[in-house]
C-alpha cells in the first residue's frame, strides 16, 4: 500500500517538474534559449531539437543568436522557427541566425496568461488522473482492507492537493513575470 502512495507521489512530482519545464518556453519579452526547446529542425532527415544542432546564446536581453554547428542547417533552422507558433522573425546570414525578441504588448501578455492557464488546467487533469488511477489500484488490491483503502485515499488526496498547489504557485510567479511592465 505504501508503494501505491509513493508511486502516485512520484508521478505527481514528475508532472510538476514537467510543468516547470513547459512554463520556461513561454515568451516573456526577454530572450531565453528555452524558448526554442520545442523547435524541431530537419537534421539530415531526422527531426531534432534545435538546441541539439546549434549553439544558442543571448548576447543582449532582446536577442537570441543561433549558430548551427553545420552551416548548411541555417535555412532549416529559419524554416523550423517560422513554422513554430512562437511568432518570431528569424534573420539569417552566412554564419548565424538572429532573432530579435520584440517587447510584449499588454494584449499579447494577457493572451499568453490565458494560454498558460488553459495549459495549466491540462496539467491539473494529469494530476487528478494519477490520483484516480492510484485509488483504483488500491481498491482492486484484495489484500488491502476497506479501512486501509480509505486511509490511502486520504493520503493520495493530500498529495494531490499539494501537487496542484505547487502548480498554482509556479503559475502565479510566471503570471506576475508576464504581466509586469
Amino acid at each position: 500500500m505504501d508503494e501505491i502512495l509513493l508511486l502516485a507521489e512520484q508521478q505527481m512530482d514528475e508532472t510538476v517538474a514537467a510543468w516547470q519545464e513547459h512554463i520556461k518556453t513561454i515568451r516573456t519579452g526577454r530572450a531565453s534559449a528555452a524558448l526554442l526547446d520545442k523547435v524541431m529542425v530537419n537534421y539530415y532527415g531526422t527531426l531534432t531539437p534545435v538546441n541539439q544542432t546549434a549553439q544558442i546564446s543571448t548576447p543582449e536581453p532582446q536577442l537570441l543568436v543561433i549558430k548551427p554547428w553545420d552551416k548548411s542547417l541555417i535555412q532549416e533552422v529559419v524554416a523550423a522557427i517560422n513554422k513554430s507558433d512562437l511568432n518570431l522573425n528569424p534573420v539569417s546570414d552566412a554564419e548565424v541566425v538572429r532573432i530579435n525578441i520584440p517587447a510584449l504588448t499588454e494584449e499579447i501578455r494577457k493572451d499568453l496568461v490565458k494560454k498558460m492557464h488553459k495549459e495549466l488546467e491540462n496539467f491539473k487533469v494529469r494530476i487528478r488522473n494519477i490520483r484516480r488511477d492510484s485509488i483504483d489500484t488500491a481498491k482492486k488490491d484484495k489484500s488491502i482492507s476497506e479501512d486501509l483503502v480509505k486511509g490511502i485515499e486520504s493520503d493520495i488526496q493530500k498529495v494531490t492537493d499539494a501537487s496542484i498547489k505547487k502548480l498554482d504557485d509556479i503559475s502565479k510567479v510566471k503570471e506576475k513575470e508576464l504581466l509586469a511592465i
